[in-house]
């Protein structure tokens, strides 16, 4: 059973300066919630019970959006706005979320490794804090399910453009059944020519405590950072590993365009927008 999640959310959002200067970018908003409440959710609606947070500095908007506010709750109450008080009040009760703090941006594989202690030495999940997947059974519960009939690490990945592979991990693998490979391969963000194939990892993970021998002992990689990609093709060498190609639609709200087309989709979807939307942007054409 999968009972803990880690979120990494220590990047410096440079994608996203100079908004990102003073606010994190997985606080961005998708209309009125952030990037990292639809992650934590995902987690939460796939069986989560504790969540670690990685953060780093300038990050304390993170911790201050899942606690109590309650000045913010008093005066929400006294003003009768009660469906307003009652998402606050939510929010701070999801889930029982820790913070591990990232002293300075080392990579996805060290920000992983941070959550040891607190993970100890059960199989956990892994998901990115600026990739929102909408899906009707969550990404998250996808992997699990693999998982729980293998018990070894599972990857979540998706095809990519060829103009895109560069900045993705990218594996090679055996299609076992449909959508499940057995991974013989995986590297960071290669070259076309390298690629040996276009599916590329994304923020969704379940990975064994193994994993955390295997960070320690990977160099630095692309960018000077501990790569999280190198330290599961380390894993491979121990043990199988897999990849599922996932039923649901990634956003990458760490990318501009992908964070635009969030929350145009998700605006389509409220029926106190969708009219006005669509409206504006036939008037665009």
């Amino acid at each position: 059973m999968i009972r803990k999640a880690v979120i990494p959310a220590a990047g410096l959002g440079t994608r996203f300066l100079p908004a990102t200067k003073s606010m994190p970018k997985e606080m961005l908003p998708i209309i009125d919630k952030p990037i990292i409440q639809f992650v934590v959710e995902e987690a939460i609606n796939s069986g989560i019970e504790d969540i670690i947070i990685i953060t780093g500095r300038g990050k304390r908007a993170i911790e201050d959006y899942f606690d109590t506010s309650p000045e913010l709750e008093n005066h929400l109450r006294q003003n009768e706005k009660y469906e307003l008080l009652r998402e606050v009040e939510e929010i701070s009760s999801l889930a029982d979320i820790h913070y591990i703090r990232q002293k300075e941006p080392n990579g996805l594989g060290d920000a992983v490794l941070k959550a040891e202690k607190h993970v100890g030495d059960e199989p956990f999940a892994v998901l990115l804090g600026d990739d929102i997947i909408k899906a009707e059974r969550p990404c998250l519960a996808q992997l699990i399910n693999l998982f729980e009939r293998n018990n070894k690490s599972v990857i979540a990945v998706e095809p990519v453009a060829e103009e895109k592979i560069r900045d993705y991990g990218i594996i090679k693998g055996k299609e076992i059944e449909k959508s499940v490979y057995l991974v013989e391969d995986i590297i960071e963000k290669p070259s076309l020519e390298e690629a040996p194939s276009n599916l590329g990892t994304v923020g969704r993970y379940i990975l064994t405590p193994e994993i955390f021998d295997c960070i320690k002992d990977t160099p630095p990689g692309k960018g000077n950072e501990i790569q999280l990609t190198d330290a599961i093709r380390m894993l491979l060498k121990e043990e199988d590993v897999y990849a599922y190609k996932f039923e649901g639609k990634r956003y990458d709200a760490g990318d501009k365009f992908g964070y635009v087309k969030a929350i145009i989709d998700f605006a389509l979807e409220r029926a106190t927008l969708k009219e006005d939307i669509e409206g504006y942007l036939r008037e665009r054409r």
